[in-house]
């Protein structure tokens, strides 16, 4: 940041006499930018096992304790409830979209399984998933889809610019396993 005003030797002199005893502030800003890695280039066999696998965690019988009052929230156990202030705060910027509007819930959820793998696959920290309003099937069955999968971190409802209440943030989980493969 360049300095539009710079004082003469003089007022800086009258500067330090007023204010006697200061000293200058250190900056601990930090702006957290996520990590881009190059991504791993796969066979197309691979990535149809992926989007398999991924979609495995998803049940409709299986009912997770989601918290009903206030924004659709959640938070694994293991990670830090700061990571789901920092995306209600909106810190965290989606790198990827997904629509889920129109689709089915079984499409829907191979969708919401290609979602997660891909961020794995392409080192994607964050992402939209936006389900919309509709009949609210897929508005409260998303949410527990999300809560059901082991490398979903934690999720928020998405601030108003990335669709309010008709879409979540989601944090995904990044680990050295993705690397090696």
């Amino acid at each position: 940041m360049k300095k539009k005003y710079s004082l003469s030797k003089e007022e800086l002199t009258l500067f330090r006499e007023a204010v006697p005893g200061t000293k200058r502030l250190k900056n601990d800003t930090i702006l957290h930018k996520p990590e881009r890695k190059a991504p791993v280039v796969s066979s197309p066999k691979r990535l149809q096992q992926e989007q398999i696998d991924a979609t495995y965690y998803f049940s409709d019988e299986f009912q997770p304790m989601l918290d009903d009052e206030g924004p659709v929230r959640h938070v694994r156990p293991d990670v830090s409830h700061f990571e789901m202030k920092k995306l209600r705060r909106g810190d965290y910027s989606p790198e990827l979209f997904l629509d889920l509007h129109g689709l089915t819930q079984n499409e829907a959820k191979k969708e919401l399984g290609a979602l997660i793998a891909a961020c794995r696959r392409e080192h994607v920290h964050c992402a939209c998933v936006m389900h919309g309003h509709g009949k609210h099937i897929l508005k409260q069955q998303t949410p527990l889809w999300l809560a059901q999968h082991p490398d979903v971190e934690a999720f928020h409802q998405a601030p108003r610019e990335f669709g309010g209440n008709a879409a979540l943030l989601v944090l995904v989980e990044l680990d050295d396993k993705t690397q090696e493969l």
